[in-house]
């Protein structure tokens, strides 16, 4: 049985077939070509990870709940809040509660895309956007009961959890779109450099999905409110762009060992050679 840097078992190992193919780059002629070399003999399998169309994951579904606990909170709680942090070099910071959580949930889609694979993390995706969706219907529908003649709370609840259709739409769509280009580009990059410098993987996937959010979430949530002046909002979409990348980076040596340690666990690295890459199917 071979193990990578990581500790992982090999893609292709005689240990277990089912793992997915080693992968390796041959470069000829001014081209690059990926190879995938498969096990000769997969009847030398133990029959205790016998080829199987579904596996049975021990982390998988605990996985999928911190993703949507983590996407849920940082999205319904963090951005009734502005906080202002006054930085030695850098002065005064103000931004959205909410960036310092929200990407989190990225980090959490880079790990599922790398061990599991590009279909199981849509599925999750998709799991996340329906709890947001219902998390949003049930804020709404709270938030318009009339409160009762000795409950004067409800201005505050309003501003903790009012947030319009046009900006709960606008967070639904730029979520959905933002984390399947984040584990599309990560499932690509993924063969692209044989599996090897995981962080480029998972920053690079982050700026093309966090890049897409961002462009998404703002103008169609604030542009022409007047909430956000909208020669602002360039600004805004910045700021809110490297915090988010910036929490990315400092949380790469975790996504590292979080994912060594699945790997090691569900003797699993799965690479997309030949994904379905259509987002609307839930298809595994």
């Amino acid at each position: 049985m071979k193990r990578d840097h990581f500790g992982a078992v090999v893609p292709g190992s005689p240990w277990c077939p089912f793992i997915r193919p080693r992968i390796g780059v041959d470069f000829a002629d001014g081209f690059c070509a990926i190879r995938a070399r498969f096990p000769a003999d997969t009847h030398s399998c133990p029959p205790d990870h016998a080829m199987t169309e579904r596996r049975a994951y021990r982390y998988y579904d605990l996985v999928m709940v911190a993703f949507v606990t983590v996407l849920v909170c940082s999205n319904l709680i963090g951005p009734a809040k502005i906080a202002q942090l006054d930085l030695p070099l850098v002065g005064v910071l103000t931004f959205g509660a909410g960036v310092l959580f929200f990407p989190i949930s990225y980090m959490f889609g880079d790990i599922l895309t790398e061990v599991y694979g590009y279909a199981r993390s849509r599925r999750v995706i998709w799991s996340g956007f329906a709890a947001l969706a219902f998390a949003s219907l049930m804020a709404w529908v709270i938030v318009k009961l009339p409160p009762a003649s000795f409950w004067s709370n409800q201005a505050a609840y309003e501003i903790a959890f009012g947030s319009t259709w046009r900006i709960a739409s606008a967070s639904l769509i730029a979520f959905l779109c933002g984390e399947f280009v984040n584990s599309f580009v990560l499932a690509k990059m993924k063969i692209w450099t044989a599996g090897r410098w995981l962080w480029t993987r998972t920053i690079g996937s982050t700026l093309f999905g966090e890049g897409v959010d961002s462009l998404l979430f703002y103008p169609l949530a604030f542009y022409g409110s007047g909430i956000i002046p909208d020669d602002k909002l360039p600004l805004v979409m910045l700021a809110q762009f490297l915090g988010k990348v910036g929490v990315e980076v400092v949380f790469t040596p975790v996504t590292y060992k979080i994912v060594a340690a699945l790997k090691r666990a569900e003797h699993e690295d799965y690479y997309d050679i030949d994904t379905d890459f259509n987002p609307f199917t839930l298809k595994a």
